[in-house]
């Protein structure tokens, strides 16, 4: 019996001691394994995370990307405004409060003054006096031949009107008397326009803008430098 005992003994102080050298693996349930992490190829790349770090959403670690900037048109131009129209259209702008970045500019325009019914040049002074020949065989007195100076030199001036209207219906009578060589062209003078400049306009108000030069008839947004 006391061998047994003995013997017993023995055998469980040789288990002890197999476990405490590691003959028989470990039993310890650590779980981070920091010499495991050295054994592995490129070690240096792995980052331990904290609890916190390590149970985050995939998104939420994920930074926002930056948002887009507001896009911005830097020089924007619309006109040219005979002087009566640019007043309602720089009254129309009040509501955009633009300030410094609005300015207008001078522009030289022309604007119909009257209306001629003339017969084309001739080419020569006896070329108008021929035509003026005929002029007074269809019984018609009332013409004057155009000479130097006159941007239609050597042409037959039928009368001169304020309205296309009003031209249009003494060519009609001219016509009928078998003068079928004239026709109507407008006179032009010089007048002053207006166009306007405006920097750095949000979309918004750029969008604003367009709205109300749409009221103006022939006029329309364009890029400037």
């Amino acid at each position: 019996m006391l061998k047994f005992v003995f013997w017993l003994l023995a055998a469980i102080n040789l288990l002890v001691l197999a476990i405490g050298q590691g003959y028989l693996g470990s039993f310890r349930t650590e779980t981070r394994e920091p010499a495991r992490l050295k054994n592995q190829l490129h070690a240096e790349k792995f980052t331990l995370l904290t609890p916190a770090r390590a149970t985050m959403p995939a998104e939420a670690a994920t930074p926002a990307p930056a948002p887009a900037a507001p896009q911005v048109f830097a020089c924007t131009e619309v006109g040219n405004f005979v002087l009566a129209d640019a007043r309602k259209f720089e009254a129309m702008l009040e509501p955009l409060s633009l300030g410094e970045r609005q300015s207008r500019y001078n522009v030289a325009g022309q604007d119909i003054s009257s209306y001629m019914v003339f017969i084309a040049p001739q080419g020569s002074k006896e070329g108008a006096d021929r035509k003026a020949g005929e002029l007074k065989q269809l019984g018609v007195t009332n013409y004057f031949i155009m000479g130097e100076g006159s941007p239609q030199r050597w042409g037959i001036s039928l009368g001169v009107f304020k309205s296309e209207t009003s031209a249009q219906s003494h060519l009609a009578s001219l016509q009928k008397q078998g003068v079928h060589s004239a026709r109507v062209a407008p006179r032009y003078s010089a007048s002053k326009q207006l166009a306007y400049q405006f920097r750095n306009l949000d979309a918004a108000t750029r969008t604003r803008l367009a709205e109300i030069t749409k009221q103006f008839d022939q006029q329309e947004l364009r890029s400037c430098k």
